[in-house]
Formats: C-alpha cells, sequence, structure tokens
C-alpha cells in the first residue's frame, strides 16, 4: 500500500474551504487504497484560539499536528510568522524517520505562503520521496497583485530565485488552471505540470431541486434570481457587477449576495443604494449550502484582473455543480473564462460585453424552459469535468504514474552498465511526453457538447 504524507496548514475540522479540500483529496486516496498521514498546524484558521489534539484519526487518515504560537494570519507579519514556523516544522518531519519511516508521496499545499520551500529540504533528506505541489495560489505573484511586493523589487527577485529551487525539486507540480500555468512557466524548471482543479464541496447526486422556502426568502416572487455566495475579498471586484445591477433596474430581476471577507462592507455600501434589485443575506453554513446555491437561477463570480493566475475561484465549480450557469466579471485569458467559453456555461462580463449580458438575462427571464435546459447543461457539464471522482480519479492515476516511473529508474539502472545515464534519460522523456501543453480554451468552441442539452446558440465569450 503506498503511503502519502499531506503538509497542508489547516485541515479536519476545520471548515475553511480549502482545508476541507484537502481532508476530501485525503480521503478519496485512502479510499483508492492509499495509506495517507496529514501535518497540519493545531489551531483554527478562523478562530485561532481554538487548539485542537497534537495526533487524531479521521476515517483511517493519520493526523499529526503541529503546535505553533498564535500568530494572527490575517496580517501581514503573522501570515510570515506562520509560514516560518510551519515550513521549519514540516522541514523537521523530513528527519523524523522514527514517525515517518516511509513517505512515498509528499502533497505540498500553498497554506502557508511558500510551502513549497519544504520540498528542497525533504528531496535532499529523502531523494527516493515523490514530492507533489498543489497550487491552489501563488506566492509572491498574489503579494504583488496586492501592492505589497514591487514587480521589480529585489524582495521579489529573491524570493522568486528561492522559489525557482523549489519548483525544481518537485516531481510534479499541478494547478488548478491554464492561467495559473501561465504563471508558473516564468520560473523555467522542467518539473512535470498536471491541471487538477478542486471541486464542489456539495454535489448533489442528482439535479438540485429548487427549495422554495429559502427562494422566496432570498428573492421573493421575482422572475430571475442572481447570487453571489462566497468570500468576497482582496482579490474580488464588484464595479462590474454594479453595473450590470443599473441596466436592469426596470426587470423583474433581483440579486442577492451572500458574503464575508474584508472587502464586504465595501461591497454593502456600494450596493445598499438600489435596495430594490439587492438584498445581503447571512453566510450560509456548510450544511445549509445546498439550499442556498439551488435558491438562485444565476450565479456570480469575479476575479480583479490583476489577480489572474494567482488564484482561481472555487466557487465556480459549486455553481456548475447546483446546476447553475455563471456570469464571470475578469479577464477573458482567466481560466474560468475558457472555461465558460469552452463549454458553454455561462458569460464573462465587462464593459464589451456589459449589453449582450443584459440582454441576456432579459430573455431568460422570460424563458424558464430554456433556463431549465441551460441548468441541466451546467450540471452535466460538471460531472463530466470537474466533479470530486472525476478530479480524484486523476489525482490517483497521476501518484501512481509517479511511483511506476521511480521503479522504473530504479530498474533500468540496476542494469545499466553505466549507473544514472539511460535509466535517467528515459524517465526524463516519459515525463516529457506524458505532460502536453495547455491550449487556449478560449479559442474552442466545443460544439460536441451541444447534444447534452445546451441551447446556448451565442459565444459565451462575447456578443
Amino acid at each position: 500500500m503506498p503511503k502519502a504524507l499531506i503538509l497542508y496548514h489547516y485541515f479536519w475540522p476545520d471548515t475553511v474551504v480549502s482545508a476541507q479540500h484537502f481532508t476530501q483529496l485525503a480521503q478519496e486516496l485512502q479510499n483508492r487504497g492509499w495509506q495517507v498521514a496529514a501535518m497540519p498546524c493545531n489551531r483554527g484558521c478562523r478562530n485561532e484560539s481554538k487548539k485542537y489534539p497534537a495526533s487524531d484519526v479521521h476515517n483511517l487518515i493519520e493526523i499529526h499536528r503541529v503546535w505553533r504560537p498564535r500568530f494572527h494570519q490575517a496580517t501581514a507579519w503573522g501570515r510570515i510568522l506562520n509560514a516560518i514556523w510551519m515550513i521549519f516544522a514540516w522541514s523537521c518531519a523530513a528527519w523524523r524517520k522514527r514517525k515517518f519511516p516511509h513517505v512515498d508521496v509528499l502533497i505540498v499545499g500553498t497554506d502557508p505562503i511558500l510551502s513549497v520551500v519544504t520540498a528542497r529540504i525533504w528531496k535532499l533528506l529523502r531523494p527516493k520521496t515523490q514530492i507533489v505541489h498543489w497550487c491552489f495560489d501563488l506566492y509572491p505573484e498574489a503579494a504583488v497583485s496586492q501592492g505589497i511586493l514591487k514587480p521589480n523589487g529585489i524582495s521579489l527577485k529573491i524570493l522568486k530565485h528561492l522559489l525557482r529551487g523549489a519548483y525544481a525539486a518537485c516531481d510534479l507540480i499541478v494547478d488548478i488552471g491554464a492561467c495559473m500555468r501561465h504563471q508558473l512557466e516564468q520560473y523555467n524548471v522542467d518539473t512535470p505540470r498536471a491541471t487538477l482543479t478542486p471541486w464542489a464541496l456539495i454535489e448533489p447526486s442528482q439535479m438540485p431541486l429548487v427549495d422554495n422556502t429559502e427562494r422566496n426568502t432570498i428573492f421573493g416572487s421575482t422572475k430571475l434570481g442572481v447570487l453571489y455566495s462566497g468570500n468576497f475579498g482582496l482579490a474580488h471586484s464588484y464595479d462590474m457587477f454594479a453595473k450590470l445591477i443599473d441596466r436592469l433596474a426596470d426587470e423583474d430581476i433581483k440579486f442577492a449576495f451572500s458574503i464575508r471577507g474584508n472587502r464586504a462592507d465595501e461591497l454593502r455600501s456600494v450596493l445598499s443604494q438600489n435596495h430594490k434589485h439587492t438584498a445581503f443575506v447571512p453566510f450560509a453554513s456548510l450544511d445549509k449550502l445546498e439550499s442556498r446555491l439551488s435558491a438562485a437561477d444565476i450565479h456570480l463570480v469575479c476575479l480583479r484582473p490583476e489577480w489572474t493566475g494567482t488564484v482561481v475561484a472555487s466557487k465556480f465549480f459549486g455553481s456548475l455543480a447546483s446546476g447553475r450557469p455563471v456570469i464571470f466579471a475578469g479577464r477573458d485569458d482567466c481560466a474560468l473564462a475558457q472555461w465558460i467559453a469552452k463549454y458553454r456555461v455561462g458569460w464573462v462580463l465587462s464593459d464589451d460585453t456589459l449589453e449582450f449580458v443584459t440582454e441576456k438575462l432579459i430573455r431568460l427571464s422570460h424563458a424558464p424552459q430554456e433556463l431549465k435546459s441551460l441548468r441541466q447543461h451546467c450540471y452535466y457539464i460538471y460531472h463530466k469535468h470537474f466533479s470530486r471522482k472525476h478530479i480524484m480519479d486523476q489525482w490517483d492515476t497521476e501518484l501512481r504514474n509517479l511511483l511506476n516511473k521511480t521503479l522504473e529508474t530504479v530498474k533500468d539502472e540496476s542494469f545499466d552498465p553505466m549507473p544514472g545515464s539511460l535509466g535517467r534519460v528515459s524517465a526524463m522523456s516519459s515525463n516529457t511526453t506524458s505532460y502536453q501543453p495547455t491550449i487556449k480554451a478560449h479559442a474552442i468552441i466545443d460544439y460536441g457538447e451541444q447534444s447534452e442539452g445546451s441551447l446556448m446558440e451565442e459565444v459565451a465569450h462575447k456578443p
């Protein structure tokens, strides 16, 4: 049974979205015949005063928690100190062969920032361990987008030099979208790549029905309900949403926002001026999320242009899983815009497409049957391309391929009269041919998906 160790800042029972993704990653690997352990910190994410036990077991997954001080994760210095602490603890774990006697695959996330630096220490101390980095977000690129680091500053150059060595120490880098892969390619390392997206935390087993009580509470009797549900922080924008709401002021269409985050109050202040067409509702807990998402007809997703490639909004996948199309406010070279165009699951909102999206929403508000067909199409697309099972089958294949290539390399070297020559060349050649460059999806329309129920005749990303 192969053994995997997951290094991520937060894990079960923490309810933060990324912690749940990594917990489900561990569980799905366990279900596929892996022996899995995780090494998060001992503190809660939203509530740092909450502490978890040092050792725990969750559905056969061993959890070894790192004690760390209560550095405030929401502050810049707190994030830096937490990163230093966790990276040091994880690096020391490579020495502890009694506690972790054998690790076939080490999976490293991106929280805390710069976590992948751990890969260099593990590769030095345990060269046989295959190291995989799952990029949920990119630093220091996000710090540049946020304005914390200067684009050509010395600090950025030092960090990128440090990361280049860390990426080179990995055996596989997993991104979550073509725009993120483009950012990673700038490091010029030959580490194999794969794109494996996060999945929806709630996956209805069949097309979800509308919760009429939730629908009436949020949208009343309006013909078309549009919802933003999730975090609203520094990476998010609302300018295009405000323009769209203004354009639809005379229509029976209502927008609702179920949000939290450090820009939530700013959004409330801007949009509360239009009480007739906007509403703010409490943030939904995980057990009520399916009802909340299915109450709307269409979902909103956004990403500020300068953040393209540093993060990919995971709420996109939750929207499709609930059978709801998406209006995305962001750049058309973002991975979300490419998927919207390729699979016809919504529209990209910009100044150029504002009039087109406005007319489309008005049309859908008077065409319930077309809206129903679009919902079914989105639900189908999610389960075909983005579901947890689909993505985790790929994870299992990728990780087992890494182990198989390692065994093949060892076998080749054991019979090679010049150890390390032909065997390594063969392994590198196999890695190179296994990963093909990403084709820009915004230049492709997959008409093959139309047979599964899409009634959208327009190209989704432009009029």
